[in-house]
């Protein structure tokens, strides 16, 4: 890539507000699903007797559902990624390359 077309996007005012944008979403997400998935392991590691609760009469306990949670949520997290994604940071993306190659 050349070297000046670096230097003008990592210049351009809007890559940088991108760029942060970006990061803040992104971190902001990891906390969201480290606190959840470490939130299970520490149910599974110290309340045992919680995820071992049965639901109704049947074989289910609190932990299988609670297990399927933290997938679903996973997948929940991702799909809000790439919806933002597709709507706002593409087309930031976008108006950076039309600014930059003008």
């Amino acid at each position: 890539m050349d070297p000046e077309l670096v230097a003008r996007i990592a210049n351009n005012r809007s890559y940088q507000v991108l760029k942060t944008k970006r990061t803040s979403f992104g971190w902001w997400l990891t906390l969201a699903m480290m606190i959840v998935y470490f939130g299970f392991i520490l149910l599974v590691a110290f309340n045992k007797s919680f995820l071992s609760q049965k639901i109704g009469t049947g074989v289910m306990t609190m932990g299988i559902p609670l297990g399927f949670g933290v997938i679903v949520f996973t997948i929940a997290i991702t799909a809000y990624y790439v919806n933002r994604a597709n709507r706002e940071f593409d087309a930031l993306s976008d108006a950076i390359a039309k600014e930059v190659l003008k």
